[in-house]
Formats: C-alpha cells, sequence, structure tokens
C-alpha cells in the first residue's frame, strides 16, 4: 500500500515548469527571471507619454533634461527607465496653485456651465468642456452652495458612475 501511494505522489506532482513527470522523476529546471531587452521610446512616442508635443520633448532633450541616444538609424530615443524616471518628476513638479482644491478624483473636465435646471429637489448642471458635454444631476442645495450660474468656470470631476462638480 505504501509503494502504491508513493507511486501515486510521484506521478501526481508536476515540477515548477508545470508538466507532470512520466516514468522517474527528472529534475525541474529552476524558475528562471524574464529579462527582455529595454524598451526604448522615439521622441514622438515620449512627448505622447508624457502629454506634451513632440518639439516640447526635443526642446528638454536638447536642453538635457531627458537622456537620449541615436539608434542604427539616427532616431533619438528615450530608454524606458528614463522616461518613467522623468515622467514621475515631471508629475511631482506641478506645484498646486494657490486656492487648488484637493480631490481624490482624478478625471478633471474644467470647462464652463452651459445650463442649470433646477428642481424642488434635484438640480441639472451641464457643462462644456471643449469638446465634452458633461451633465450631472446634484441637489439643488449643492448648486446654491456652490453659486453655481450660466457663464461660469467650473469644472466636472469623473469617479466611476459619479460626475463632481468644483467651482472654479
Amino acid at each position: 500500500m505504501a509503494d502504491a501511494l508513493r507511486k501515486v505522489r510521484k506521478l501526481s506532482v508536476p515540477c515548477a515548469s508545470g508538466a507532470l513527470p512520466t516514468g522517474p522523476r527528472p529534475p525541474c529546471p529552476a524558475a528562471r527571471p524574464i529579462v527582455t531587452g529595454m524598451q526604448s521610446y522615439t521622441i514622438g512616442q515620449a512627448a505622447r507619454l508624457l502629454g506634451v508635443s513632440p518639439d516640447t520633448a526635443r526642446r528638454w532633450a536638447d536642453a538635457g533634461r531627458i537622456t537620449t541616444h541615436r539608434d542604427d538609424g539616427g532616431r533619438r530615443l528615450v530608454d524606458g527607465r528614463d522616461l518613467a524616471a522623468f515622467s514621475v518628476e515631471l508629475a511631482g513638479a506641478g506645484a498646486p496653485e494657490e486656492g487648488t482644491s484637493y480631490t481624490s478624483a482624478r478625471n478633471a473636465f474644467p470647462g464652463i456651465v452651459t445650463a442649470i435646471k433646477l428642481g424642488d429637489v434635484a438640480a441639472q448642471v451641464e457643462i462644456q468642456a471643449g469638446p465634452h458635454r458633461l451633465v450631472s444631476l446634484l441637489t439643488r442645495e449643492a448648486v446654491e452652495e456652490l453659486g453655481l450660474e450660466v457663464g461660469m468656470e467650473a469644472t466636472a470631476r469623473v469617479k466611476s458612475t459619479n460626475v463632481h462638480i468644483d467651482r472654479t
């Protein structure tokens, strides 16, 4: 009975590669970390990832703010690690202006209030933010506390399925 149990255990325990051994158990290959080549980005790709124009990225590279190297074709490339570090530095450099509100909602649409429909309890506020028209349903009290009026600047903040309105 013990021999049969030992045989079942040998056949049913997979090695690190996930394969089930057959017959005598061969040694499993050791798990090795996967090492890939360093990802590099063209100036245009880096600019898109940083949210700036390619000209701005080129100026930053010329000024030495972004480290670049050239490929065999002569294109300037930015190493992925350097770009990641620079993007973190760039994001941290934007000091908040005085009067800036702090919020956890990150999808902000600054725009202008184009319509307000007030009910007894609820209100509907429309904001035109560039090409985007956002409509938010909120309480009448919130509209009155914010002092929202058609024509004033406001920021719609979207988090999950809710739209938050901030007066700017």
